[in-house]
């Protein structure tokens, strides 16, 4: 993917497409969005079962879950100027460690929060005509002090650019350019109610297909597609296959990318090729290891069909 080349996607689409609900344009997204930086030296995350916690304690596991752990290459602006637009989030308080900084998490400790969210920022100020999803989705050993101090920082960092609680099909691109706004926060935690730039996790389902077959994948993709609520959610369509414990035993030393990913990337892409957006039809689409194929420029090519049925209706 050359560099920058979809670092400008939303502002550049056909004028008609920027009066599209967001819920019906093709958005590409990416799963376990923070995992590209995992801290080896940090104690097993919470987010862990207690058998792997045990074998942590050997630096040689701890290597070996940094491989399964890693999900995608790129940091944040790598992925920002690959095009994409909607970040899976798992974040967690470190036990132990005084004050209540927040990280975000997968298999190992990562990130501070406030690192990732400074350099998105930074790439929003830069590009004001794209707008970013961010999907709080799981929670590990957070209290609700832990949730208050995450959301503050979430504020602090974004201020204007955060898009309040709207109809889902109000927000359009035109929508937000004309409120200068870029970021819509999605946050699984009853405190969502509390604060009106938060959304609640139920306007952004993501089912999940918990397979290593890619054929159940596509299948299950298609069936919850059929069944996509026609108004007031986003939707989105997790093109990715899980390990299982048996498959990460068989396969720690090769890691997750020379397995599952290399051998199926090439059949998800062809299912993402066949799809259209619009009521009913695909939205966002996350899949592991953004920069191994052209992923983003893939999901976003499919909003030119969505002009084609555009133009069908204006002319008649």
């Amino acid at each position: 993917m050359a560099e920058g080349s979809n670092a400008d996607w939303m502002g550049s689409l056909a004028p008609a497409l920027s009066t599209f609900p967001l819920a019906h344009l093709a958005i590409p997204g990416s799963h376990d969005s923070f995992s590209y930086w995992v801290d080896e030296k940090s104690p097993v995350g919470p987010d862990q079962a207690t058998a792997i916690k045990r074998l942590a304690k050997i630096s040689l596991v701890k290597k070996l879950m940094k491989k399964w752990s890693v999900t995608q290459n790129l940091t944040f602006k790598e992925q920002l100027e690959g095009g994409i637009r909607y970040f899976d989030l798992r974040v967690s308080s470190k036990p132990g460690e005084v004050g209540q900084e927040i990280y975000f998490i997968h298999g190992l400790f990562g990130i501070k929060v406030w690192d990732g969210l400074m350099e998105i920022n930074t790439f929003l100020t830069q590009h004001p005509k794209e707008a970013i999803f961010l999907d709080f989705n799981h929670f590990y050993a957070m209290e609700d002090q832990h949730h208050i101090y995450l959301i503050n920082r979430i504020r602090e960092a974004f201020g204007s650019k955060l898009c309040t609680m709207e109809y889902v099909e109000n927000v359009t691109l035109q929508y937000l350019w004309e409120k200068s706004q870029q970021v819509l926060i999605f946050y699984h935690y009853p405190l969502y109610q509390e604060y009106p730039f938060l959304w609640p996790g139920n306007k952004m389902p993501a089912p999940w297909a918990n397979t290593t077959n890619v054929h159940k994948l596509l299948q299950f993709l298609e069936t919850t597609l059929g069944e996509r609520a026609q108004h007031g959610t986003f939707h989105v369509s997790q093109a990715i296959l899980t390990p299982r414990v048996k498959t990460i035993a068989r396969h720690l030393i090769r890691g997750l990318k020379n397995t599952l990913v290399h051998r199926n990337l090439p059949m998800i892409l062809n299912w993402v090729k066949t799809q259209k957006p619009g009521v009913m039809g695909v939205n966002i689409i996350t899949s592991d290891f953004v920069e191994l194929v052209d992923f983003a420029a893939t999901v976003i090519a499919l909003n030119d069909l969505l002009l084609e049925g555009h133009r069908a209706v204006t002319k008649s």
